[in-house]
């Protein structure tokens, strides 16, 4: 049932809450998938933004050049920004989910950018090189500007079984984009098989299994127009998909316990097994 399983799809994101970056190969590493949440948007506050205030960051797409070196910011009706990334300059206050990091602020043209975009006074940051963030669950690791954990695993057959709950509900299907995982696997016949993995090899990397992904209104969020779209997929998955520790859950998160490069088409080799969380 769980054998054959394989990779298709790696994503990762470079600046957090903003479009994803789709690619065939990826490093790991301890922090996910390389460049992954490596950048935020904050308000001049410091705090964080994200999709479930400022859906509109999902309409700015991120490139990354030069090894990480160069970042580069496009969205509907503004000119290209094109940035030399600061990983040198002095370190400024950032609040995230209400705990305190650093940031590397990357100055006054990404600020004027964003904010003309977004409508609302923004800042940009940079993890600096010795952020030490370590993150939860079963599995400890680290990650850069992620909500939690360093990688987010969802399987097709998890997608599917939602569009068929979706269906009985008169709703349309919803792409898998719409939940910004990092990895998808397709060959798990059984819907959610990715919550019972503890411990999981892909090509040079393996993974440990961290907890269940807690869904929030990001998932309400059309991902190509930044527009709002109503209650789904929240109001179905909350009829099967809430966990015994409160919220409604899809995919699973994932610690780093090897770095190495994660390929599509990869097998993905679980070798330890738990209970579903749920």
């Amino acid at each position: 049932m769980a054998g054959g399983a394989i990779v298709t799809g790696l994503t990762y994101y470079p600046v957090k809450g903003c479009a994803g970056v789709t690619a065939s190969e990826a490093e790991l590493t301890p922090a996910g998938l390389a460049h992954d949440r490596s950048f935020m948007v904050t308000g001049v506050d410091g705090v964080f933004r994200s999709q479930r205030r400022d859906p509109r960051l999902a309409v700015i797409r991120p490139e990354i050049g030069a090894g990480g070196g160069r970042l580069t910011l496009r969205a509907p009706g503004a000119d290209p920004l094109h940035l030399e990334v600061d990983t040198a300059s002095a370190r400024r206050e950032v609040e995230l989910f209400k705990t305190a990091y650093r940031g590397i602020d990357q100055g006054e043209a990404a600020a004027a950018w964003l904010t003309e975009v977004l409508g609302a006074p923004s800042r940009l940051v940079r993890v600096p090189p010795e952020h030490d963030r370590v993150t939860d669950g079963l599995t400890p690791g680290t990650s850069g500007y992620a909500d939690s954990c360093a990688l987010h695993v969802l399987s097709l057959s998890s997608l599917e079984l939602l569009h068929a709950r979706l269906a009985e509900q008169g709703a349309a299907p919803l792409p898998m984009g719409r939940f910004r995982p990092n990895v998808v696997v397709d060959g798990w016949e059984a819907p959610h098989t990715e919550d019972r993995v503890r411990r999981v090899r892909i090509g040079g990397a393996e993974l440990g299994y961290a907890k269940l992904a807690v869904r929030c209104a990001v998932t309400t969020v059309e991902q190509e127009s930044g527009a709002r779209t109503g209650p789904e997929p929240l109001r179905t998955l909350a009829g099967y998909r809430r966990a015994a520790a409160g919220g409604v859950v899809f995919g699973a998160k994932f610690a780093v316990l090897r770095p190495g490069k994660l390929s599509v088409g990869d097998e993905v080799a679980v070798s330890s097994w738990g209970e579903p969380e749920l």
